[in-house]
């Protein structure tokens, strides 16, 4: 199954930013640059876009922000549950679309109005996020959609991956396996 690492300070270190991302290249299909708080995400952006196209990532994208993204010139973005209203205007700029997704009708919407990929979350227990919808709901989701619905949330072992797996989810995306 393949893999698509969420960075945050845990994973991600712009002190040592070449060394981060090589490590989570060894493990990661694509990469997301989430860094919400911070005030200089658009200048870090740019460094981190820079560095990670020197790995073989099959997508490298930025969070929420779609016109950053084009400009820098990013695969794609991830946007959150809040911004799937959004999708359209992301795709006009050509970029591929991830959305962040939590139920049923959240991730119909996104399919419907153009997502590439959604994730779903969270699946297992995940700090701050709330009760995990579990295996059952994932199933029946990816069973419903046509795109590729990408399992998220308390995701660390090799087990959980293959549970996502087993129940129909074609990535899985983490922030903690990638530490």
């Amino acid at each position: 199954m393949k893999s698509y690492a969420i960075s945050d300070k845990t994973n991600l270190d712009f002190n040592n930013l070449e060394a981060s991302i090589k490590r989570i290249a060894s493990k990661a299909s694509m990469i997301l640059y989430r860094d919400k708080n911070n005030p200089n995400y658009k200048e870090n952006s740019k460094l981190f876009l820079q560095t990670a196209k020197k790995y073989p990532f099959e997508k490298i994208l930025l969070h929420s922000d779609y016109d950053l993204a084009f400009r820098l010139k990013a695969d794609g973005v991830h946007l959150t549950s809040t911004q799937i209203d959004d999708i359209p205007l992301a795709k006009e700029k050509g970029l591929f679309v991830i959305v962040s997704t939590h139920t049923l009708n959240e991730a119909s919407k996104a399919q419907r109005l153009g997502a590439d990929m959604i994730t779903l979350s969270p699946i297992y227990d995940s700090p701050n996020k709330g009760k995990p919808i579990g295996l059952d709901t994932l199933k029946d989701i990816t069973s419903t959609l046509n795109i590729p619905v990408i399992a998220l949330g308390g995701i660390l072992t090799e087990e959980q991956i293959q549970e996502c797996k087993n129940a129909g989810a074609n990535w899985f995306a983490s922030i903690r396996y990638f530490v």
